[in-house]
């Protein structure tokens, strides 16, 4: 998968054919149509920095689509969650120097401010306040890690 720094009109283009949400905050940053600074993309996904960030390091990682959230994903959306953990990784990676005290993970709705899937990337995860472990803690009823997304994910039938 081809990765920038930041994103193309091309890329814009395939986006908004393949179900962009004109009305959507997360669909007009991941396809740069704000001034928000883009971390790093490619053909699929953006990954931009969290408004309101829980650790240090708080990144979040979106489709370019429009897809709603971690509730509506089925196990052909497989390949798309392992993308954004490897971005979320990737972007962690060139910022934080210990990858095993990172947090990847998703709201489980109704706990999510913006209706577009988006993977959180935080670290580290040892330096999380009290709120920030209530949101983004593994045993959070508002979280799912990545991990237990993929899990229940690749447990799915494919007749889903």
């Amino acid at each position: 998968m081809a990765s920038s720094e930041g994103a193309g009109s091309a890329q814009t283009s395939k986006a908004q054919r393949e179900g962009y949400d004109k009305t959507c905050i997360f669909c007009k940053i991941a396809n740069n149509e704000t001034d928000t600074e883009i971390l790093r993309s490619d053909e699929e996904l953006a990954c931009f920095r969290d408004v309101k960030p829980g650790a240090p390091h708080h990144y979040l990682v979106v489709p370019r689509r429009h897809i709603g959230n971690c509730m509506t994903l089925l196990k052909e959306h497989v390949p798309l969650v392992e993308n954004m953990v490897e971005m979320g990784k990737s972007v962690l990676q060139k910022r934080v120097t210990d990858l095993e005290d990172i947090r990847l993970g998703f709201h489980v709705p109704p706990f999510s401010s913006v209706p577009h899937l988006h993977l959180h990337a935080l670290a580290p995860a040892s330096q999380m306040d009290a709120r920030s472990l209530r949101i983004y803690g593994p045993q959070s009823f508002w979280f799912i890690t990545a991990d237990k997304l993929l899990k229940k994910l690749n447990s799915q039938s494919t007749s889903s």
